[in-house]
């Protein structure tokens, strides 16, 4: 299978880099403000309809608002990856930022009446435009010839990694001002990711829609070009999709569950919860900057392997170390983690550029939502137990997609050279 036309050479490729990098931050920042404080404002907040809608339990109403988020994250992803592969990156960018604007807005306004179910459907509605990561890489990958996809995605995720820091800090200290801020805050954040969107990242469209060659309708787009009918498509990316999912299951077990992990073993609260993650997303960060000076791997796969069993090596050990190497264990666990975020990517955006870069990023986000939202119910079962079931359950995930990986990886090491030279 032959490559796809490769986009035009850019000027200054390495500015156009780090204002994608800047885009992703201030996308990023928006996207986890609101995860610190909906706790305060339904548990910690005044009795009234919202808190208690449907004389619901108001801890209910907090986790179905928090559901609503990557449910719409999910499904965004399925679409909005393919389509900036038929209608340009800049394009899809600029429709999908303006509406999360318009969304957070939404969000703060049913905030602000006290309207749950507008609160709700305005969340589902930013996620669904909110999945911007895939059309970033789709960008990194779009100019693979002028700058190099490891070190790039390692820069993209560490300015991911800075936004996740950042944004819960912003919501948290903004919220004594209003419940209703942190959201304007977050919408605003948009304007600026629009005015380096149409300063900085070039509008490079493609091949046939510059050609003027026929185009099927809108929704014909979505039924054929999303992201799931990859695994029909290629078996390969099937196999890829059943590791991953198994390796996301257990980064989500640490993302979702080390909070309360470090509240039932070290019995930390919001603010010791917060610094000890502040630690680990710094950890991430300069994992990500360090990967992007390393040499490239000639068995990235393997490389991936590794750091895979590392994750699975320190989540296991979260079910019997107490709880200050416990805490040392969530810190350093963003190393593994941020370096196999760098490796993956770079290699599957070479391995299946005919798919479509937008279509194959939509693929790793998708992965990942998912596995989100399966942790969260499945560990939410185990945590009734303890959370060190959660991490064992998670340590298990990695190493069998560290398997995974190592067979997939002695596959393609086996592919005829001839074959792997024209993909």
């Amino acid at each position: 299978m032959s490559q796809p036309p490769a986009a035009p050479a850019i000027r200054h490729p390495r500015w156009v880099l780090l204002a994608i990098c800047a885009l992703s931050l201030m996308s990023t920042v928006g996207m986890a403000l609101p995860y610190p404080i909906l706790a305060p404002i339904f548990v910690g907040g005044p009795v009234d309809d919202f808190t208690h809608f449907a004389g619901l339990d108001p801890r209910l109403l907090m986790g179905l608002a928090l559901a609503a988020n990557p449910l719409g994250i999910l499904i965004g992803n399925l679409f909005i990856g393919p389509l900036s592969d038929r209608h340009g990156r800049r394009r899809v960018l600029a429709v999908t930022i303006t509406a999360t604007l318009l969304s957070y807005g939404l969000t703060a306004f049913a905030l602000g009446q006290r309207w749950y179910l507008l609160f709700v459907l305005a969340r589902f509605i930013t996620g669904l435009t909110e999945g911007n990561v895939a059309v970033a890489r789709a960008l990194l990958a779009d100019m693979h010839e002028q700058i190099d996809r490891t070190q790039a995605f390692a820069w993209l995720n560490a300015c991911l990694y800075m936004g996740w820091l950042l944004g819960p800090l912003v919501g948290g200290l903004t919220l004594p001002l209003g419940e209703s801020v942190p959201f304007l805050l977050a919408g605003l954040a948009m304007l600026p990711c629009l005015l380096v969107l149409t300063l900085w990242v070039p509008d490079w469209r493609p091949i046939s829609a510059v050609s003027g060659a026929p185009q099927p309708g809108f929704w014909r787009q979505l039924r054929e070009q999303q992201v799931l009918g990859l695994l029909r498509a290629d078996p390969v990316l099937a196999a890829l999709f059943a590791l991953q999912l198994l390796y996301c299951l257990g980064v989500n077990a640490l993302y979702e569950f080390a909070p309360l992990w470090m509240l039932e073993n070290m019995g930390l609260g919001s603010a010791g919860i917060a610094w000890v993650t502040a630690a680990q997303c710094a950890a991430m960060t300069t994992a990500s900057v360090v990967a992007g000076r390393l040499p490239a791997s000639r068995r990235p796969l393997r490389r991936a392997a590794l750091l895979a069993l590392c994750a699975a090596l320190g989540l296991s050990s979260l079910v019997l170390l107490p709880g200050p190497l416990g805490l040392a264990a969530i810190v350093s666990l963003g190393l593994p983690l941020a370096l196999y975020n760098a490796v993956l990517p770079a290699w599957m955006s070479e391995r299946f550029a005919a798919h479509g870069q937008g279509r194959v990023m939509g693929l790793l986000s998708t992965v990942f939502c998912l596995s989100n939202v399966l942790m969260a119910v499945i560990g939410g079962g185990l945590a009734l137990l303890s959370t060190r079931w959660i991490m064992g359950l998670g340590g298990v995930c990695c190493v069998a997609a560290s398997l995974l990986l190592l067979r997939l990886a002695r596959r393609e090491a086996a592919r005829p050279q001839e074959v792997q030279e024209t993909m």
